[in-house]
């Protein structure tokens, strides 16, 4: 089931695609660099609870491919991503390291996606919640494009409500458009999509390091 219409409260600063798309081809070239080691622990437990509940997968906002390594034998990876210069390296990836798991890679917004209904088993959402314009229309096509009994792992870091961290990310929020994502994101846009659908429970949520920025959440599709 699908949230009710009407309008949708403004999680992000992050207007449009474009927005988006122009601001990954900057960081594509540094993206591996800047990324890799912090985002590390998030991406393993990501593929691993994702690998648990089926073979066919999603992988959405694929990026530079990070986590396609990562992937143990036997599954089968569909990799989707809005950033043509992102998923240029990750096509390079897949070629070097010779993931044969890797079925397709394809330039395509996760909030209309080119998928038939109930077409994976499973589907992995690695940093990806704070990057889009409009998280709960990418969620709900995730949900649709899943087959009942699936699973969807998310993992992003999500918005501090006190502390430290506060205003650093309400200073970084100022910047979102050009860095591309909304430190700001508050975990209630993904929990309020799940109590308004009827067919998706959230099995959990942990924070994973370092230091707990970052949490992975599994959610099954019931039906």
């Amino acid at each position: 089931m699908n949230a009710p219409d009407g309008p949708k409260p403004d999680h992000s600063t992050i207007r449009d695609s474009q927005q988006v798309v122009s601001a990954y081809a900057r960081w594509a070239p540094i993206y591996d660099l800047a990324f890799t080691a912090v985002m590390r622990a998030g991406r393993k437990a990501a593929v691993a609870a994702v690998a648990e509940t089926g073979r066919l997968i999603l992988d959405v906002g694929v990026g530079t491919g990070l986590e396609l390594p990562m992937f143990p034998l036997g599954c089968r990876v569909v990799g989707i991503d809005l950033a043509e210069p992102m998923l240029r390296r990750a096509g390079e990836r897949v070629r070097r390291d010779n993931l044969a798991g890797v079925e397709g890679l394809a330039v395509m917004d996760a909030t209309r996606m080119a998928f038939a209904d109930a077409s994976f088993d499973a589907a992995i959402v690695p940093y990806v919640l704070t990057v889009v314009p409009d998280p709960t229309a990418m969620m709900d096509e995730i949900s649709r494009v899943i087959r009942p009994g699936g699973s969807i792992v998310l993992v992003n870091h999500f918005g501090a409500e006190a502390g430290l961290l506060k205003p650093i990310e309400a200073w970084l929020g100022q910047r979102s458009a050009s860095l591309g994502w909304h430190p700001q994101f508050p975990f209630s846009v993904l929990g309020d999509w799940v109590a308004a659908q009827r067919d998706i429970e959230m099995l959990d949520r942990r924070r994973i390091g370092p230091l707990g920025l970052f949490t992975v959440v599994r959610l099954r599709k019931t039906r």
